[in-house]
Order: structure tokens, then sequence, then C-alpha cells
């Protein structure tokens, strides 16, 4: 948090991302055998260590959940974009053409519930700099 930022927001920590999904199970085995993401734990949720950040997946009943209707995505950085998006599509998985961003290159795949999940390959920059997803 900011310096000198007083009052209970100070107290605020990341917890996780998470995603909800209409089948625990079948959103398991896609995160876990397809994306070969690390199942942590499993409970009524399903939890995943992702480079040390909690992903976690959320069953509901709630079908306007699904989706990713929001503004939010996973975005996973790939070293060949097109090596990762031909091997998704063998295993099932329809990607979206990648697509030149200036700063680097872009495809997207959705998981079983529709969720967006996004893979970007930086290019590389002088001076062994990388430029953001965003500019």
């Amino acid at each position: 948090m900011v310096d000198g930022y007083a009052g209970t927001m100070k107290a605020l920590r990341f917890d996780c991302i998470f995603y909800y999904v209409s089948d625990l199970e079948r959103s398991v085995e896609f995160y876990r055998d397809v994306l070969g993401f690390r199942l942590t734990s499993r409970d009524v949720v399903a939890r995943f260590d992702l480079d040390g950040v909690l992903f976690e997946i959320v069953p509901t009943t709630h079908k306007e959940l699904y989706g990713g209707h929001g503004n939010a995505r996973l975005a996973l950085q790939v070293n060949d974009i097109r090596s990762t998006t031909d091997e998704l599509q063998r295993l099932g998985v329809a990607c979206t053409p990648v697509s030149d961003k200036g700063t680097g290159l872009l495809a997207s795949f959705c998981d079983p519930d529709g969720n967006e999940i996004c893979l970007w390959q930086y290019k590389h920059l002088e001076h062994g700099t990388r430029s953001s997803i965003w500019v």
C-alpha cells in the first residue's frame, strides 16, 4: 500500500484471482490436465499455484457469472505463442488467431465456461526491457 495511507485500507492484501465455473470437476481437469496448472487444494473451490499466484475456480449455478463478462482476464506469458496455440488446438481448445500488438503477440482461448484466457509473448526491446501488454 501507499506509504502514509491511514485507515483500514492499509491492511489490504492480495488474495487470489478467480473464475466462476459451472462444473468444478470438468474445470479442474481443464486447468490441471490441459493447461498444466498445479492443483494445490480442493474443497468447495479448487486452488492452483500459478508462479506463486493463487488462482481459484469457484463453482456457481448463477449462469450470468459464467464467461468472464467483466473486464478482467487471466493472461499467461509464453515464449512461443504459435507453438502454444498449436498445442492447445491439438488438445481440442479453439484459439483466436495470433495478433501483433506492437509490443508483443496476443492470442486467446476460453475455458469450458467461456472465461477468456490470454496468451502473451513479449517482443524483447532494446536494452533487455520488455513492454507491457497494455501499451
